[in-house]
Formats: C-alpha cells, sequence, structure tokens
C-alpha cells in the first residue's frame, strides 16, 4: 500500500486548517499579551531608546561609512556616496547632497585621531545597545566591565554592516532577490541573537534570545522593503530643503525606524520567551479565556463606537438648526 505523509492528501499539500490557524493567531494577539509587550516595551522607555540608540547610531555610522568609502574607492569602480546612491535609488537633490557628503571619502587617511574616534563612536553605540539588553532582560548593568564583548560586538557590527549592504548590491536584484532577502534575513538574525548574547555577557542563553532574532529579522526585512519606497522621498526632500545636512537628517530618521524595529522586537522577544516558557509549565490560558478576552475589546469597541454615532448624530441637527 502506498505511505501517506501527514499533511499530504492525494499527492496534494493538505490545506491549512483554518479554525487552528484563526485560533493560534488570536492567542498571539490576545489583547492580554499584547498588553504586556506594551508594558514591557513602556518599562524600557522604547521611544527615547530608539532616538538615543539612533543617535549614537549616526555618530557610529558616518565615521564607518567614511572609512568604507576610503577602503572601497580602491578596491571597486564605485565609492560609497555611489553605493548609497544605488542602494537606495536616489535622484535629484538626494543624490547630489549623498555625493558631496562623502565627496572626500576617497582621499581620506585614517590616522591615529581617526581610528580612536571611530572605536569610541563604536563602544558607545554597543555600550548603548547593552543597556538595551540588560534592561529587557532586568539585567545587573555591567557598564564598562563588558568592554571586551563591546568590542567584540562593535567588530562583528562592523562586518555585518558592509556584508549585507554587499549582498543587496551585488545579488539583491534580478531571479535572485528573493533567495538574497531570506539569505539577508538569516544573517541579520544571526547577528542579532549572537548579538544580544554577548552584549549580555552570556548571562541570556541564545537560544532564549530566539524569538528576538526570527521577529527582528522578520520586522527588519519588512522594514527594508518600505524603506526602499520611503527612504529616496526622504532623502530627496530634506536635501531639497537643508542641503548636505538634510542627509543627515534623512540619515538619523532611518536609523530611528531601524533601531525601533530592534527595540520592538526586544520587547516582544522578551514576552514571547516568557510565554512559551509558562506554556512549557502547562499554564496556557484555555480557549474559552481567550475568547472572553477577545468578546470584551470587541465589545468596548462596539460600545464605543455606538456611544460616537449617537454624539455626531446629536451633532448634526444642531449644526442644521444653527444653518437656519
Amino acid at each position: 500500500m502506498p505511505s501517506r505523509t501527514p499533511g499530504i492528501q492525494g499527492g496534494r499539500a493538505a490545506p491549512i486548517n483554518r479554525e487552528r490557524f484563526t485560533r493560534t493567531l488570536t492567542f498571539w494577539l490576545r489583547p492580554a499579551f499584547a498588553l504586556r509587550v506594551v508594558n514591557r516595551f513602556q518599562r524600557i522607555a522604547g521611544f527615547d531608546r530608539s532616538m538615543a540608540l539612533a543617535s549614537s547610531m549616526l555618530t557610529a555610522m558616518i565615521p564607518l561609512a567614511i572609512l568604507c568609502g576610503a577602503i572601497v574607492s580602491h578596491i571597486g569602480d564605485k565609492d560609497i556616496a555611489d553605493r548609497v546612491i544605488d542602494r537606495y535609488s536616489l535622484t535629484a537633490g538626494g543624490a547630489a547632497a549623498v555625493t558631496q557628503l562623502f565627496s572626500s571619502a576617497a582621499d581620506t587617511s585614517v590616522g591615529i585621531f581617526g581610528a580612536v574616534f571611530l572605536m569610541l563612536s563604536t563602544l558607545s553605540f554597543a555600550r548603548a545597545v547593552q543597556r538595551l539588553f540588560e534592561q529587557t532582560w532586568e539585567l545587573k548593568p555591567l557598564s564598562v566591565r563588558n568592554t571586551l564583548n563591546d568590542l567584540k560586538w562593535s567588530l562583528s557590527f562592523v562586518l555585518y554592516v558592509p556584508v549585507s549592504g554587499w549582498l543587496y548590491a551585488n545579488l539583491g536584484r534580478g531571479r535572485f532577490a528573493v533567495w538574497v532577502y531570506l539569505l539577508e534575513a538569516l544573517l541579520t538574525a544571526v547577528f542579532l541573537v549572537w548579538g544580544g548574547w554577548i552584549l549580555a555577557a552570556k548571562r541570556v542563553a541564545w537560544w532564549d534570545l530566539l524569538p528576538f532574532g526570527v521577529i527582528g529579522a522578520v520586522l527588519a526585512g519588512v522594514y527594508s522593503v518600505g524603506a526602499a519606497f520611503y527612504v529616496p522621498h526622504l532623502f530627496n526632500s530634506y536635501a531639497a530643503r537643508f542641503g548636505t545636512v538634510g542627509v543627515v537628517f534623512a540619515m538619523l530618521s532611518a536609523f530611528f525606524g531601524i533601531v525601533l524595529v530592534v527595540v520592538g522586537s526586544a520587547a516582544l522577544g522578551r514576552e514571547v520567551h516568557d510565554e512559551l516558557g509558562r506554556i512549557r509549565q502547562g499554564e496556557r490560558p484555555a480557549d474559552d479565556e481567550v475568547r472572553r478576552e477577545w468578546d470584551n475589546v470587541i465589545g468596548l469597541a462596539r460600545e464605543r463606537w455606538q456611544t460616537a454615532r449617537g454624539q455626531i448624530s446629536r451633532i448634526r441637527p444642531a449644526r442644521k438648526s444653527k444653518r437656519r
């Protein structure tokens, strides 16, 4: 007799169990879990931390971009400005401002002061990310005692940025684009998990960081797709208003979006990890409890909608009587 593979019916993939899919989706998006994620995000001051991280990232990325520009200009036919322009398909004022900002990168020689400044700015960014993991996972702050791990993370960050950029620039178009996005997502997930593990001084197991890495990689991929449409407009509009300084503002805005994804993924990943731990211990809430949560939310939303409709219906006759 022919063997049957689970999930396969008559040589075709079995249809998705919609009821199970809906139940799983409503479980992970249930109000109680969403509130815990929001509370975790607020506890780590998510928006303020994202702004601080974006500023620190900008301070580290500009000298790093100039250094990379000085290197790639000698090993390729494009400088750093051309690569940024091609990466985000910049035109007009945005392309001109980026060219002006990085015009001297090819002639830059990195001295001792420049190398020290680059190391300090990258270390400062690493410590800012370190504090994110310490607060998210409620760890004792290590500050400068974790400098060696900060240096390891900084080196991996310096390697991760050009490698991911090279993947998109050389392989991210054409028939291999989907595979490149998947490879970049895998690279991002590995970098996030390893980075969190090393910045936390190995006080958090790497497998406990897997939810954060997977969520961060997926959301970063979504943000990357959206940035491909939004960032060119951002660069062009800011450059038209403020010139070269506008490129810096645009970079800060783009970095804010990136680190907001990382901070949000850290909060969500921590709560997913905790929820999985509760499920393994048999503490999963019953389906009827999840249904009651959703019924309460839907009922409250309907009540507010009816109240709003009643207020609108009372306002309209009042306005008509005034016009008469």
